[in-house]
């Protein structure tokens, strides 16, 4: 050691010696005082806030009956009237939100698909999903199947296999039928919006309607377009998907069985797609090395960082989630990640308003084209969950 400094370290020393434990435990205080304060300012000037939303944006398109690309109409926004009811009810005096409702559901499904720069790949994606959202929920709800081939009515119940009530069912109102697609272009430079209003236009005037676009004028991240597609969905239950069609859409009645089991009284319920089952399988062995190396860390580091419901999901990425209507408003109005992390704020928000989650494995795989960079986008999503997390636990992110 340089004399020096060695000379400094013995000042020090014969300075903490000399010093009375109370003033060193007052430094000590003091020091942490100040790194809390450091450490939450560097987390309020990191930590992602969403832009504002744009009145264009709030609009879409779709194809009208004689072919033609509609004029720009406003979408649905359910919040506005939740918001409404739910001061109407904090005037009574009810500070609880047991009493505050959604709007009712006008379909039974609703498919929101971000998409970047998906003109060659959207069209695939979107016919597989078309044609099972109408067999399975284009018919009467009294035709309706669990999967396609199911067609006989639960004993007694007045219920189908695929979750829908009979309109003949006394014992309550019957469930809306039919299905809608929100395509969310998140600020593409290609063609998308077109391949999606010329899929629209393919189908005939029987569903052109029930597939509406909406534009993005700047790219707000994977996680910013199925938020914002997320507001505006009309039906009972909304489901989101990944534009490069790698997880099977025919899974989707899977996910509408598991999560009308574990509903709350309230109807609130989250299903989630699950890969995990495939981690031993040849497609996730081939994957190289440092890909898999990655994979199992970023699950470590949810184990560490996110609350125990969270952290008991084995795939929280899965791009393909299933949200009923009533959970819609303790979690959407919410979200500040509009990153690869959105989906782990999404359940974490799901665990806080105890919101039921159940994880459903799905078929899934590999889609050439992905937009992820392996190494970096990785590394992004550890740096996002951590400051997700500290955003959370030190207040400046809040349900207010």
């Amino acid at each position: 050691m340089p004399p020096a400094l060695a000379e400094i370290v013995e000042i020090i020393t014969i300075a903490v010696r000399e010093t009375s434990p109370y003033i060193l435990a007052g430094y000590a205080l003091l020091a942490l005082c100040l790194f809390v304060q450091v450490f939450y300012i560097f987390i309020y000037i990191v930590a992602p806030t969403p832009r504002e939303i744009l009145r264009s944006e709030t609009t879409y398109k779709h194809i009208e009956d004689n072919g033609s690309v509609s004029y720009a109409k406003p979408l649905p926004y359910w919040k506005s009237t939740f918001d409404q009811h739910k001061k109407s009810i904090r005037e009574k005096g009810d500070l609880t939100d047991h009493n505050v409702s959604i709007e009712d559901a006008e379909v039974f499904m609703s498919l929101v698909v971000p998409a970047f720069n998906e003109e060659n790949r959207l069209g695939i994606m979107m016919r597989e999903a078309v044609e099972y959202l109408q067999r399975e929920y284009g018919a009467p709800a009294s035709e309706a199947t669990a999967n396609g081939s199911v067609r006989r009515r639960q004993k007694n119940t007045g219920k189908h296999l695929n979750g829908h009530t009979s309109s003949g069912n006394a014992g309550g109102k019957a469930e809306p039928t039919g299905w809608e697609v929100l395509i969310i272009s998140d600020g593409s430079k290609d063609k998308t919006v077109d391949t999606a209003l010329e899929f629209a236009r393919s189908l005939g005037t029987e569903s052109t309607g029930l597939i509406r676009v909406a534009s993005l004028v700047e790219n707000r991240g994977k996680g910013g377009a199925v938020t914002h597609g997320m507001r505006h969905v009309r039906g009972k239950y909304a489901v989101f998907a990944d534009a490069d069609g790698a997880s099977r859409f025919e899974d989707l009645g899977k996910l509408v069985r598991e999560i009308k089991k574990i509903e709350d009284h309230d109807g609130r319920g989250v299903a989630v797609g699950s890969r995990a089952h495939l981690v031993g399988s040849e497609e996730v062995v081939k994957r190289s090395f440092l890909r898999n190396l990655l994979m199992h860390s970023f699950h470590l580091l949810l184990w560490i960082l996110t609350p125990p419901a969270t952290a008991a999901i084995r795939d929280t990425q899965c791009g393909f989630k299933l949200f009923s209507r009533s959970a819609l408003p303790y979690i959407i109005p919410y979200m500040h990640s509009e990153s690869w992390i959105f989906d782990v704020e999404m359940l974490m928000l799901a665990e806080a308003a105890s919101i039921p989650v159940a994880e459903v494995p799905i078929g899934w795989h590999e889609v050439q084209g992905s937009k992820l960079n392996v190494l970096w986008d990785s590394l992004g999503m550890a740096w996002g969950l951590f400051i997700l997390r500290a955003a959370w636990a030190t207040g400046i992110y809040r349900r207010t």
